[in-house]
């Protein structure tokens, strides 16, 4: 099952996994939130995750996924490369990774190895996995997710509210009731210390639960308007 929000990449990464006989995509998604429909529904071996994703993005996608279904494998196809968030990734559940830039030399092998439930890096991964160790083993590794004191639920409705959803439409969204949403949002500021709706963009932006341009519009909005 593939999912990324970005549709000619989606085209390139079926046709590229389909040239081999032993391969089957399944499923096709374009946000986090139909990925886990797509998962509960399809069951596939393999799930190929994009990380910046609209709705749910790909991290909280996969943490969510390795809760409900712990024995399926998760592929990260992502153009990022940071030991942080490769150190997140790995924390999350995923078992492989693979940058967008080597998809021709290394996706075809690297879902075929996570199918036979082996992980999975590129040499530039493992480098950075190699790095993320060694800066542990020396006492400079910095918070990761583990540490963060929002739980799952808190994220997914922290990342809508980064993206401008009113609590109406993540209610709708989320099957929940606007009581409920703003529950949530109320302890989501009182537990990152938020005093409004940009403080909360930003813890966002920070601990790697929305992107930047995601959020364009919400800071647009927070600018006051031209004389």
């Amino acid at each position: 099952m593939l999912a990324d929000d970005h549709d000619l990449m989606r085209r390139g990464i079926r046709d590229l996994l389909e040239a081999d006989p032993e391969l089957q995509v399944c499923g096709e998604s374009s946000n986090g939130r139909d990925a886990m429909e797509l998962v509960r529904r399809l069951k596939p071996d393999v799930a190929v995750m994009d990380l910046a994703m609209p709705e749910l993005n790909g991290l909280e996608a996969i943490r969510q996924i390795r809760k409900e279904f712990p024995k399926m494998e998760l592929l990260v196809f992502s153009m990022h490369d940071s030991e942080e968030l490769v150190r997140e990734v790995f924390a999350a559940g995923a078992r492989g990774y693979v940058l967008k830039s080597d998809a021709a030399l290394y996706l075809t092998e690297a879902v075929k190895s996570l199918a036979r439930h082996k992980p999975f890096f590129t040499p530039r991964i493992s480098e950075a996995i190699l790095n993320s160790l060694v800066a542990s083993a020396a006492g400079g590794h910095r918070e990761t997710a583990a540490s963060d004191p929002l739980t799952l639920r808190e994220r997914e409705i922290l990342q809508l509210l980064a993206e401008n959803k009113s609590n109406k439409e993540i209610g709708t969204r989320l099957r929940i009731s606007v009581r409920t949403v703003e529950t949530h949002r109320r302890s989501i500021m009182q537990k990152v210390k938020a005093n409004s709706i940009v403080e909360l963009v930003h813890y966002a932006i920070r601990n790697g639960i929305v992107e930047t341009h995601s959020c364009t519009s919400l800071f647009d909005s927070a600018q006051p308007a031209p004389k």
